[in-house]
């Protein structure tokens, strides 16, 4: 390539996937001037005077090495992440990968947790008041990070029915989480359902029964390239997500937007 070509990013290889699955419309944006730089898309002149934009080989080739190194440095943990996230996005819902929400819980509960904020300020409720009153009982903090959070596609904040899916592909990791049940406790706090995500050991086996997870918690195995639903989570009403989880979803923004980006607008 050209020594004085812009340095490629993942935004330019994320818009050269999207016009390589589309029709190929002009943004005529910078992003798709570098490209064109590149020698990574071309211009093709239509009879009706319009112009198209077309993936060159040498873009076909930079986008088959792209994925060729994403795919070797993704962990069994991160793929079946992702797996999850993008199924819980084709049905229909909102998905984040990678959030850190704080959760109040009872302080015995917290005790011997790692992740437990105990310094925090006392609260009396799961998020709403700040006063507490003198007979309330003491709460303390706790980190939730949940692998996929995921909520409905709605405009009633009633029936966002918010799910937590637990990532785990190690039976040692799994073990040493059911071993902390205020972890569970935080994600049935922020979640109307939360599920145990199993993966399998090097034979092909899932890494635990159901019945060794929790009741309070749903569980789902994989079998082969299918997620298989072996026991269906508990679900309960959740009226409204608190005010400090909907900032924590606005800054992050959806992990999977299926045909998300500028291409899709056209």
């Amino acid at each position: 390539m050209d020594p004085i070509a812009p340095a490629l990013t993942r935004r330019h290889h994320q818009r050269l996937r999207e016009i390589y699955r589309s029709a190929g419309w002009p943004c005529h944006d910078m992003l798709e001037v570098e490209l064109l730089a590149a020698g990574l898309l071309e211009r093709r002149p239509s009879p009706g005077g319009f112009e198209s934009l077309r993936v060159t080989d040498a873009g076909i080739r930079r986008l088959a090495e792209v994925f060729a190194h994403n795919k070797a440095v993704r962990t069994p943990h991160e793929a079946l992440v992702e797996r999850v996230a993008t199924a819980m996005a084709q049905a229909g819902r909102l998905t984040w990968r990678g959030l850190a929400l704080r959760v109040p819980l009872p302080r015995e509960l917290l005790t011997g947790e790692p992740d437990a904020d105990t310094s925090a300020p006392l609260q009396s409720s799961a998020f709403e008041s700040d006063e507490a009153p003198a007979s309330a009982p003491a709460h303390g903090w706790c980190m939730a990070c949940p692998d996929v959070f995921s909520v409905r596609h709605t405009t009633v904040e009633a029936y966002l029915e918010p799910v937590v899916h637990e990532i785990k592909v190690s039976r040692a990791d799994l073990l040493g989480d059911l071993r902390r049940p205020a972890k569970r406790a935080a994600y049935l706090g922020l979640a109307s359902a939360c599920w145990y995500v199993l993966g399998q050991d090097a034979r092909g086996r899932a890494i635990a029964a159901p019945e060794e997870i929790p009741p309070e918690c749903g569980v789902m195995q994989v079998e082969g390239e299918r997620l298989v639903v072996a026991r269906e989570a508990p679900r309960r009403a959740l009226e409204r997500l608190p005010f400090h989880v909907w900032l924590a979803l606005a800054r992050s923004g959806p992990a999977v937007r299926p045909e998300d980006g500028a291409q899709s607008l056209l």
